[in-house]
């Protein structure tokens, strides 16, 4: 089943994909022109050697004006004219040190060697010299901009993104606590009511023996409508019997499912028991993991919420015997909206994440799963939350 959530994971990898083929457009395009400008650098440069050994042949046909003009038009290419056996006879472009420049020169064709072919400048038929060259500044700066550029906009892409992401996120919360504390509000008025009638029904002696029960479904009512309103602001902390959350919650639990489903609570001796916790807000987390369990069990199975210590720390396991989870989606099912049902928002286990991990410093994620074997989620609570 497809999730609002899928649909904007999708758009974020058409985005990415966006991204990347402008990169690359971008890259070859760059790429291109360092090529064309490098091919434009060879035809000068040969241009260059032909003007050079015209010079030298003194040729009656040669305008010297133009020769010279074009070996004093090299401003920007390095290049050293010397002969088969190393005598450098002139270079341009290039500055050498004061004390043995010829040193330097000598180890500059080395190195130009290594770069480019050296054209082969040929004065008669038995003199010959050799231009040695490298590239321009301006190409080798063109070289390196594609990926220059490359980097600012995968930056920017990356910026974009999580301005995106984050503005996004920042929507969805004030929505759920929006949604959150209208639904608190909502609730008040009916439940004051059933309170006001539910006393009246006690005065009546109207079917006594109901009474406890409808007085805990109302009750429990009124501790929703808390935990409602307490979505988005700072829960007060306070020092609770964790043991008793868990326990009651399950027997809670177990009272309002099928009878073919069992929810057990093992608690072991060495896991502390008194926690600085918010009980309305934990409790949701309980229910709503067991509901999740009960959902995925198609109305038989067992559910086993054990807490223990582990190191410093205090873990809850809540496992079942349901459908599983694919391992893929391990990280996906405590998104918003994120839901396999027909029915719901997907906001059930994305709650649970933010009032583990937020409200009470600790960790909630999936331990293991198997398809059709049964899913363990883990509650990790730091040692700050331990009394």
């Amino acid at each position: 089943m497809r999730t609002s959530y899928d649909n904007f994971d999708r758009i974020k990898y058409l985005l990415a994909i966006f991204a990347v083929a402008i990169v690359s457009l971008s890259v070859y395009n760059s790429s291109q022109l360092a090529n064309d400008m490098s091919e434009e650098e060879q035809k000068k440069i040969k241009l260059w050697a032909e003007a050079t050994r015209q010079l030298a042949n003194n040729e009656e046909t040669t305008s010297l004006e133009f020769i010279l003009n074009v070996i004093e038009g090299n401003t920007t290419i390095p290049a050293i004219i010397a002969d088969k056996e190393g005598n450098i006879f002139t270079y341009r472009n290039i500055t050498p040190p004061d004390s043995d420049p010829d040193t330097y020169l000598k180890k500059e064709i080395e190195e130009l060697k290594e770069k480019h072919k050296p054209i082969l400048i040929k004065l008669d038929e038995e003199t010959v010299q050799y231009l040695y060259y490298d590239d321009s500044t301006l190409l080798k700066r063109l070289a390196y901009f594609p990926y220059i550029q490359w980097l600012i906009i995968m930056t920017f892409c990356a910026v974009l993104f999580l301005v995106f992401t984050s503005a996004k996120k920042a929507e969805q919360d004030r929505v759920w606590v929006g949604l959150s504390k209208e639904t608190a509000h909502q609730l008040g008025t009916p439940i004051s009511s059933l309170l006001a009638w539910l006393e009246i029904l006690k005065c009546n002696n109207v079917e006594p023996e109901l009474m406890p029960e409808i007085e805990k479904d109302v009750n429990r009512l009124k501790t929703i409508a808390e935990r409602f309103s307490k979505i988005g602001s700072i829960p007060e902390k306070e020092e609770e019997n964790l043991q008793k959350i868990l326990e009651g919650t399950a027997s809670y639990m177990q009272k309002r499912t099928s009878s073919k489903i069992s929810i057990s609570c093992t608690y072991d001796a060495d896991a502390p028991t008194q926690m600085e916790l918010c009980k309305p807000l934990f409790e949701w987390v309980i229910e709503n993991l067991c509901k999740n369990a009960i959902d995925a069990m198609d109305g038989a199975g067992e559910i086993n919420i054990h807490a223990f210590k582990k190191e410093e720390n205090l873990c809850i396991d809540v496992q079942d015997t349901g459908k599983g989870i694919a391992k893929s989606k391990f990280k996906t099912v405590f998104k918003p909206g994120y839901t396999t049902k027909k029915r719901g928002w997907g906001l059930g286990l994305s709650l649970v994440k933010r009032i583990v991990e937020e409200y009470h410093n600790g960790k909630i994620f999936v331990k293991k799963s198997e398809i059709n074997k049964g899913t363990t989620f883990r509650i990790l609570l730091k040692p700050s939350a331990i009394n």
